[in-house]
């Protein structure tokens, strides 16, 4: 039987396993880089991933606040339905901030 401690949210512990999914997403563009492995882009043909410390930090904030945001708010949610969709209003927020510092694709259409 499943109780209220079982449930994953409701943990705190939650943070820590956060944490660490953030550092394994951070480590592919940092793993791409290092060994220099080119991606395409359409714009440019080929190119090599080139992220400063600020990049990281960046992003690395972005996900671990979007995830820890939705924990915090799905702790107040029961139903799997709310946490859908709350899920996905947040995978929105975090797609469009995302594009919005790495290229500024929704406020610079006239330059």
């Amino acid at each position: 039987m499943k109780t209220k401690n079982d449930d994953l949210i409701r943990q705190n512990k939650v943070f820590l396993w956060l944490a660490i999914g953030t550092l394994v997403l951070l480590a592919v563009p940092w793993l791409l880089m290092n060994f220099k492995v080119p991606l395409y882009d359409p714009g440019s043909g080929y190119e090599i991933i080139n992220w400063d410390l600020t990049d990281f930090i960046v992003m690395g904030t972005l996900i671990f606040a979007i995830s820890s945001l939705f924990v915090l708010a799905a702790r107040k949610f029961r139903m799997s339905r709310q946490r859908v969709i709350l899920a996905s209003v947040l995978l929105f927020a975090f797609l469009y901030l995302w594009a919005e510092l790495a290229v500024g694709i929704f406020t610079n259409w006239g330059s």
